[in-house]
């Protein structure tokens, strides 16, 4: 399963899908946690193929190959780690505000409310009439049918849905206008001369990322690419609100800067730091960064040979494409929390497959992109939507809720220990879940440590 997973991967990025079975696979199969999704195949696939892309960029520089391995256990964890981190002797924390969660409606159906973000959390509270409580919060919206408090709430900036299942997501116009999307795309935007690769000893050594993205899914994109051996710089702006504690998991072998593009000035530092990039990644919503003059086509104006990496919710086009949506909200309002579901109410994943799952595909996508610039130029778009992965997971295929009922709700402590390790940090001893995929000439791991939000001045490193 996880082979055939990867060949259904290789195409979309030009790549045969015979390129799978160079891949070892170990670990057993699916299913692993208690969900009904083979989130353990997709996690392993796209993991490998990150590795298979960075073997390629390896082989392009040296000439030599490596194998590329993955155990599908381990790569089961990674869907999960920020659960494994620890700051100092304690947890990083993982907990989601009270209030967010499924309720049900007037009319019989569920709502999910989201609401880790204070903004959202406010949009949500002012549409329902009631304080920060959860008892309030159910009550009202007991006085709403789904489908209108799913719309008044989008209305009023915030995030959540109705509950779908499967076959009423596949009748919706969103659904529609992405089927015949592929899984991930690799478009070229402009012309370029082929640029070799920068010398150095890993696969991306010499490569600049910037790194504008927010949550999991594009952070674990980036993140990713530094473990091969990339300089990353985070751009973020001090004043929106942040995933905590968590942005120092996502953070790991990145800088750190604040950057406000409302300000001229800080706006005109960002286009000089994109004229000495390789990488430019973004997750805000289709349009937004264009109406900043941030757009992929203006970004390859700027610079030339780019490759720009960009992550939606519901993809570029359709109905839904600048609606806010986050991992759980896809999982809601496309049929896999109703397929979760326990004694008739939804529930969400153990793990956040469609983010992690995401950004592997979001790396990928990037590395090929920049194995195409080396060869035959021009600058690149790639883009990937949690929709199109959430149905790319689904159609992995299911299991019943007998087959993985007496499964344990994580994997065991023993068998996470091995697979971290521990660095000094700026707020202390950190440990984390080390890189999953195994490389035999450039094993993965990250040189920088994670650092708070802002931590560094908006510039490359000096060599």
């Amino acid at each position: 399963m996880p082979q055939d997973a990867l060949r259904s991967i290789l195409p979309a990025a030009g790549l045969s899908p015979d390129r799978a079975t160079s891949v070892e696979i170990t670990g057993g199969t699916d299913p692993i946690l208690p969900t009904p999704f083979r989130i353990g195949v997709a996690g392993a696939a796209t993991l490998a193929a990150t590795g298979l892309a960075a073997a390629d960029l390896w082989e392009m520089r040296t000439g030599r190959r490596q194998s590329v391995a993955v155990d599908i256990r381990q790569a089961t964890a990674s869907l999960r780690s920020g659960h494994y981190m620890k700051l100092g002797d304690g947890e990083v924390s993982t907990r989601r505000n009270s209030i967010m969660g499924v309720y049900p409606t007037k009319d019989g159906r569920w709502s999910y409310v989201h609401a880790n973000f204070p903004n959202h959390r406010a949009a949500a509270l002012a549409v329902l009439g009631v304080p920060e409580d959860k008892e309030a919060v159910a009550r009202a919206v007991l006085n709403w049918n789904a489908a209108d408090l799913e719309e008044a709430i989008i209305a009023a900036k915030g995030a959540g849905g109705m509950v779908r299942n499967h076959q009423e997501w596949a009748q919706h116009p969103q659904a529609a206008a992405i089927a015949s999307l592929p899984l991930l795309e690799i478009v070229k935007i402009g012309d370029a001369p082929p640029e070799p690769l920068p010398s150095g000893n890993r696969p991306l050594s010499g490569i600049r990322v910037l790194d504008l993205t927010r949550v999991l899914a594009g952070p674990t994109c980036a993140r990713t690419l530094a473990e091969h051996g990339a300089d990353v710089l985070k751009i973020t702006r001090a004043d929106l609100p942040h995933s905590g504690e968590l942005d120092l998991e996502t953070g790991i072998g990145k800088l750190s800067a604040h950057l406000d593009l409302r300000d001229p000035a800080q706006a005109e530092t960002l286009r000089g730091l994109i004229r000495a990039a390789d990488v430019f990644s973004q997750s805000y919503r289709p349009g937004a960064l264009a109406a900043r003059g941030f757009s992929p086509e203006a970004v390859a104006a700027l610079r030339p040979g780019i490759v720009c990496v960009t992550l939606s919710a519901w993809s570029h086009t359709g109905p839904w494409r600048n609606r806010r949506g986050y991992d759980t909200i896809v999982q809601t309002s496309t049929g896999m929390a109703h397929a979760s579901g326990v004694d008739g109410k939804p529930q969400h994943l153990p793990v956040s497959a469609i983010d992690y799952v995401s950004g592997n595909l979001m790396a990928f996508g990037a590395m090929v992109a920049l194995a195409r610039r080396a060869t035959i130029g021009g600058s690149w778009l790639v883009r990937v939507s949690l929709a199109t992965t959430g149905r790319w997971i689904v159609d992995r295929g299911t299991f019943s809720p007998e087959q993985f009922a007496d499964l344990a709700a994580d994997l065991p402590g023993e068998e996470i220990a091995p697979l971290c390790t521990e660095v000094d940090a700026p707020d202390g001893r950190i440990r984390y879940l080390a890189p999953i995929v195994r490389m035999s000439e450039t094993p993965p791991r990250w040189d920088r440590p994670p650092v708070p939000l802002g931590y560094h001045q908006a510039a490359w490193p000096t060599a």
